[in-house]
């Protein structure tokens, strides 16, 4: 017979990864669909504007990057929500208007650059511009609700905002206490 104070055995929870690990993750994940972007825009700038074919290839990196993010760079175990999602693509906005202005700067220095340039521009302007969406995306959007929770919490404990909660809810102040305000002293 089983003793019911025996513990049951521990099922596999998928822990968040740490910071390195995450950004390995990041760059595989995120710069191989960045890679990928990179070619697909080349190739459908040929026959578009390029900030037309940036924009497209932008959005759909930008849904294929945020489900890669949510199940393997952040091992949330679950699908990125429409929270995730809007968030991520106000950070993936920045990262188009980085990339946008590193070709736009490039033409304007380079008017008839090779594609080789545009290609190591571009790339160099996604790479600077996914680290920031690295910190974006692990201290905020994939950070969780109690891990932002904390971070709040804190910074209110120092500004000296957040009152430590009476867990019980009966303590009442000494005025209230006492119909006359005052707390009788016991005779020692």
């Amino acid at each position: 017979m089983k003793s019911p104070l025996a513990q049951k055995p521990e099922t596999a929870t998928s822990a968040t990864p740490g910071p390195v690990a995450s950004f390995l993750r990041f760059v595989i994940s995120g710069g191989g669909v960045g890679v990928l972007s990179s070619f697909a825009v080349t190739l459908l700038a040929m026959t578009m504007p390029w900030a037309v074919s940036n924009a497209i290839i932008t959005v759909a990196s930008t849904l294929l990057c945020t489900e890669l993010h949510a199940r393997f760079t952040f091992a949330k175990g679950r699908s990125a929500g429409w929270r995730e999602h809007w968030q991520s693509a106000g950070s993936a906005t920045a990262a188009y208007t980085a990339t946008s202005v590193a070709m736009y700067a490039l033409h304007l220095a380079q008017p008839s650059a090779g594609t080789l340039t545009e290609q190591i521009v571009y790339l160099g302007a996604s790479g600077l511009a996914g680290a920031g969406r690295f910190v974006i995306l692990r201290l905020y959007v994939f950070a969780g609700r109690r891990a932002q929770a904390g971070r709040t919490t804190r910074a209110l404990v120092r500004q000296g905002k957040a009152a430590a909660p009476d867990p019980a809810g009966l303590r009442q102040s000494s005025s209230k206490a006492w119909p006359n305000g005052s707390r009788p002293e016991l005779a020692a």
